[in-house]
């Protein structure tokens, strides 16, 4: 006959056994006040490392002080009781800039488009790293995946996969596109085979040849005007 002590022996070892195969989220980030003049726009696509403006939502981009992280790469940042998420994926030297569009929406709560923009310097926000799954939907690409120049982006996608797991080591494709603002090159997927440091394309890596059909649409500060980039 089971006693009950055994029961209770056995009840708790499942117990315990539960508790540490369900993940218990862990506190959420807290948000960081933004230094200095606040966060200011920014209002002609960019990007240090190479990712694609013409595969991504250009109107939400972090232009920030810090290094482009192969982990931290999506930003949220609240301001006026609103807020957006941001493709962390350029530096400044000081300023936290982000796209036109994104300061003006937590400024005023409408896109930058006439009869809608307040011009003027920073103001208050704050801000926190969230994961780069929140930023997914900011990604234009058939895959989801975060889209490089393959000429020109290697360093930063290499430094990204050697020797470790990250977001974007995991979720990086490779076009033989030259420039982050897409004006040259083949809007073609390349391929990198294991251990080559350069990509495979079916046009020649870096061409200069002129790419039509994947323009980038600035909106110029403070009047909106779109900008061809």
């Amino acid at each position: 006959m089971v006693s009950l002590k055994s029961s209770l022996l056995s009840f708790a070892a499942v117990g315990t056994k539960l508790a540490s195969a369900i993940a218990i989220p862990g506190p959420e980030a807290a948000a960081i006040p933004v230094p200095d003049k606040g966060i200011t726009p920014h209002p002609y696509y960019s990007s240090s490392v190479g990712v694609l403006g013409c595969k991504i939502d250009t109107n939400r981009v972090a232009y920030w002080p810090s290094s482009v992280d192969c982990d931290n790469i999506c930003v949220e940042v609240t301001a006026n009781g609103r807020s957006v998420t941001l493709l962390k994926i350029d530096t400044s030297k000081a300023a936290y800039d982000i796209s036109f569009d994104a300061w003006n929406y937590l400024k005023t709560g409408y896109p930058a488009v006439k009869g809608h923009i307040e011009p003027g310097g920073g103001f208050p926000a704050e801000y926190k790293f969230v994961p780069a799954e929140n930023c997914r939907h900011l990604i234009k690409t058939a895959s989801g995946k975060l889209p490089f120049t393959a000429a020109n982006s290697m360093n930063f996608v290499t430094s990204c996969t050697a020797g470790r797991s990250t977001w974007v080591g995991n979720n990086y494709e490779l076009w033989n596109i030259l420039d982050p603002v897409c004006n040259h090159g083949f809007n073609e997927l390349c391929t990198l085979a294991p251990g080559a440091n350069q990509a495979t394309c079916a046009h020649p890596l870096g061409s200069n040849d002129v790419l039509e059909g994947q323009e980038i649409w600035n909106i110029a500060y403070p009047g909106g005007e779109l900008v061809d980039a």
